[in-house]
This record gives structure tokens, C-alpha cells and sequence, in this order.
């Protein structure tokens, strides 16, 4: 790998940057209120006399079947990994992108607000390339269109064939063809605000000056939704294999939880309620407790699903979608801290014309 040059001052101040989410105590805070939350689920599970039902359903659950639903989290965990290398850091070796990737899916576990603690890895890794921080910006909101582009497109194709027979639905269009439609309109939108948000910064840079906060925002914007069009056009298979194991292996989870508790429901009902459902995880709360398993039970219960079998399911899926990524990102942290203090005495000790190995950089010779 090649190697660039920089002072040791430069590479000391300019490009070590802080380590975002990396406060030990902050992490340590958000696992016990996430703890605190499941404890409380399984209190009311337990005591409450009118879900007794339920707890039948959990006393005879098939474990092999939350085994499988274990190693598929995992699986859409790496896939997600294989997207954060193809959008930010193509360079990056693929142990170090997954060390990384893995601590974001765990921050993401317990840090409200969508995933955004979780993409501040990304973006300190990124600011350590050298590359410029509204570049990052861009990157960031073309990451989230991508991620997100695989659940629009799924309510699009899954709600438009139900809808016309093709697939066989338990519900009439206001369940199928409507929300299809919402989806549709959702891209349309995406697509239309890049093009309002590139016009209005031009006029927000003449009235404020270029490097104003909202010009910039306005870029971040524009230049998301185009990066993320570009990024497409190349046809990366990574990329597309990573978007779409993120996604699908995600889906299945849900489908070993209902298996674990009895008989599934169709494939089709399970996708299209997981789609509609995990919009709960908007809801900023710690792992979208709450929102996320409100949103599927409620969607799956309106296609049909009885209210045991969806609430079952729903909460041994929320359980493993919140303590795998946790203990997997949390080993994944541990080894990417043990890189950077292993980084950190490699560069206190280095002399003038030595190289040393970064994060995002490969091979840095230290010149005077």
C-alpha cells in the first residue's frame, strides 16, 4: 500500500480528530437505560394476568429457530458492513471496516436518533482520510438515502403485486396499493428535494456567504441525493449485495421469531409489515424501543396476523435485533479502542522519516 507523507505535528492534531460516541461512561449509561426498558417488557410480560397466552407461547419457544434468527443478525450486520466500506472508505482493509461498522450497528443499539451516533464512527474515520468535512457531509445523507432505499423500493414492488393479485393479500388496496403509492411519492420527493436544495443554496450562499451553516447543510443535501445517485450508476456489487442482505436477512429474522412460535405467516405479509412498521424506529428513543415493536405488531395485526402471534414474535425479533448488534458491536469496539492505542504509541514513538499504519490512511511516513 502506498504511503503519504505528513509532519508529526499534522498527523498529532490535524488528523487524529476526537473519537466520537467513544465516552465509555455515555455507553455505559445508554446500555442500562436499554436494559432497564427489556426488564420492564419482561416485568409486564410476566405479572400482567391478561397475557397469559403469551407467555405460553415463549414457555414452548424452538430455540434453534432464535439461533437462526442470531446468525442472520449477524449476516445483516456484515452486510452492513460491505455498505459502509462502499460508501465511505474504499480504501480502508476489511478488518478495520468491519471493526468499525460493527461498533456503529452497537452504537446504533442504544443511541436515539435513527443511527446517527452510530454514522459519527464514519465520519471520524473519514476525517482521518484527509477528506474534507462537507464531502463527509455528503457521504453521510447519501449513506442514509441508500440504506433506506432498498424499504422504499420493497413497499413499492411488494404493495403495487399485491395489489394487482400477483401475490395473494388478505387485505384490500387501502393496505397495498396505498402505501406502494406513498413510496413512490416518498422517491419522487427524495429526488425532488436534491434538486430544491442545490437551487436554494446557491441563493443562500449569495445572501449569507458559501461557508454560512445553511449553504452548507443545503450542499449536504443536494450532494447526498446526487452522490447517491452516482454511486448506483457504478454498479458496485458490494454495494448492492451489501443494501440488499442488510435489508433481507434483517426481514428474516422476523420470519425464525414466528417460526420459533409457532407457524409463520406469509412471507409476503411478514415483508410488507416489517416495510410499514419499522418506520416506528423514527421514534427517538434507545434502540427504538417502543416505537419500532408498536409499528410491526400493529401493521402485522391489520394484515390479519393474530395479536399473540405478531406480539410474540415482535419482541424476541426486537430482542435479538438489540442484543446482537450490542454484544457484537461492543467486542467490535473493544478491538477497534485496542487499534487506536496501538496507533496512538506507534505515532508518540516514531522519528522523522518513519511510517506508521492509520486508520483510513494505510502506510503515513512522518517527515519533518
Amino acid at each position: 500500500m502506498s504511503s503519504t507523507g505528513a509532519t508529526l505535528e499534522e498527523v498529532r492534531r490535524g488528523e487524529l480528530g476526537d473519537q466520537p460516541e467513544l465516552d465509555q461512561r455515555r455507553l455505559r449509561r445508554r446500555l442500562v437505560i436499554l436494559l432497564f426498558a427489556v426488564v420492564v417488557i419482561v416485568a409486564i410480560v410476566t405479572l400482567v394476568p391478561g397475557l397469559a397466552s403469551l407467555r405460553t407461547r415463549f414457555s414452548h419457544a424452538r430455540w434453534e429457530w432464535l439461533v437462526l434468527g442470531v446468525a442472520l443478525k449477524l449476516l445483516s450486520g456484515l452486510s452492513y458492513v460491505a455498505v459502509f466500506r462502499a460508501v465511505f472508505c474504499p480504501r480502508m482493509t476489511w478488518r478495520l471496516s468491519t471493526e468499525i461498522g460493527l461498533s456503529e450497528l452497537g452504537a446504533n443499539a442504544v443511541v436515539p436518533t435513527g443511527g446517527a451516533g452510530g454514522l459519527a464512527l464514519g465520519a471520524w474515520a473519514l476525517r482521518r482520510t484527509g477528506m474534507p468535512g462537507d464531502r463527509i457531509a455528503r457521504r453521510s445523507v447519501a449513506f442514509f438515502l441508500l440504506t433506506s432505499l432498498p424499504n422504499v423500493i420493497g413497499v413499492v414492488v411488494l404493495g403495487a403485486l399485491m395489489a394487482v393479485g400477483v401475490i395473494d393479500s388478505p387485505v384490500g388496496l387501502a393496505l397495498t396499493a396505498l402505501p406502494a403509492a406513498v413510496a413512490a411519492g416518498a422517491i419522487v420527493a427524495t429526488l425532488a428535494a436534491g434538486r430544491w436544495a442545490r437551487a436554494a443554496r446557491h441563493r443562500a450562499a449569495r445572501t449569507r456567504g458559501p461557508r454560512a451553516k445553511l449553504p452548507r447543510v443545503l450542499d449536504a443535501i443536494a450532494g447526498g441525493v446526487r452522490e447517491s445517485l452516482q454511486l448506483l450508476r457504478e454498479h458496485n456489487a458490494w454495494l448492492v449485495v451489501g443494501l440488499i442482505g442488510y435489508l433481507a436477512f434483517d426481514v428474516m429474522i422476523l420470519w425464525a421469531t414466528f417460526r420459533a412460535f409457532g407457524a409463520a405467516p406469509a412471507l409476503s405479509v411478514i415483508w410488507i409489515g416489517y416495510l410499514i412498521g419499522e418506520l416506528g424506529g423514527l421514534i427517538p428513543v434507545p434502540g427504538g424501543i417502543g416505537g419500532v415493536d408498536l409499528g410491526l405488531v400493529g401493521t402485522l395485526v391489520l394484515y390479519h396476523v393474530p395479536a399473540t402471534s405478531a406480539t410474540a414474535a415482535v419482541l424476541a425479533y426486537r430482542a435479538l435485533a438489540l442484543w446482537t448488534p450490542a454484544i457484537a458491536g461492543s467486542a467490535a469496539f473493544l478491538l477497534l479502542r485496542r487499534t487506536l492505542r496501538r496507533e496512538t504509541l506507534a505515532l508518540s514513538d516514531c522519528a522523522e522519516g518513519g511510517e506508521v499504519e492509520m486508520i483510513g490512511r494505510g502506510r503515513v511516513r512522518v517527515s519533518g
